[in-house]
């Protein structure tokens, strides 16, 4: 049965204790909570109305929005410099959910960001996350016919999280090469070193499928030969 109370009401009237925008929007979630058990719908309440319009004074005390536009471009520069995979890779993602599931969406973007600085075209290479248990943090792994790259991070692979190896070629049976990931994130530089030292260049291109030429239409059938009946072999006796 739905059932309303007073206290967004309340605190809509008079939000001088909603002093932060933490404390405005916890408000604002448990009101649009409130309305939802009243059965009332939110975007017409008074009392949301009124505790949103709060936020939005506070948000509006705390700087000028050309002023926060440029704070977000210089935090999105920054970030560009320090990408989250180097936060991870020190941290460490051990029976974090979370930031496990964060290397591995970030891991799987800086392989597909490797592959196309190898120039390999789609349908040409494979990108996949092997997670393995909680305590560690799996594997990213580009694959192709020629090359392997895999991507882990954690105290087993510290200065080592990347790992790659030839599978064709004059490289391939040579010792598994390792890379830091501050290494592996430039992309750029990264592929270049791939096609040095696993000699990308020399390996010859992978034979193709073998292509049976369709017989046109009206091209007539050859008859079959029959066949000579076997002559009849005596039993033995």
């Amino acid at each position: 049965m739905p059932y309303d109370v007073p206290f967004r009401h309340h605190q809509a009237l008079d939000p001088s204790a909603l002093t932060s925008l933490g404390a405005a929007l916890h408000a604002i979630n448990r009101g649009i909570e409130d309305c939802r058990v009243a059965g009332i719908g939110p975007d017409s309440d008074p009392a949301i109305l009124l505790l949103a319009r709060h936020l939005a004074r506070l948000a509006e005390a705390a700087g000028e929005e050309p002023a926060l536009r440029s704070a977000c471009t210089r935090r999105i520069a920054e970030l560009d410099r320090y990408p989250a995979l180097l936060a991870l890779a020190l941290r460490g993602v051990s029976h974090d959910k979370a930031a496990k599931d964060r290397f591995h969406r970030d891991g799987r973007h800086a392989m597909r960001r490797l592959a196309i600085a190898l120039d390999l075209p789609e349908g040409r290479y494979e990108v996949a996350s092997h997670y393995g248990d909680a305590a560690i943090s799996g594997s990213v792994v580009l694959t192709t016919p020629e090359i392997e790259v895999s991507l882990a991070i954690g105290p087993l692979h510290e200065d080592n999280e990347a790992s790659y190896f030839a599978k064709r070629g004059p490289a391939a049976g040579e010792r598994l090469r390792f890379a830091r990931i501050s290494a592996f994130l430039k992309a750029e530089r990264f592929a270049t070193r791939l096609k040095r030292e696993l000699r990308l260049a020399d390996i010859a291109p992978a034979p193709g499928p073998t292509i049976v030429a369709a017989m046109p239409a009206d091209m007539p059938v050859p008859a079959l030969m029959p066949m000579a009946p076997a002559a009849a072999q005596p039993l033995a006796a």
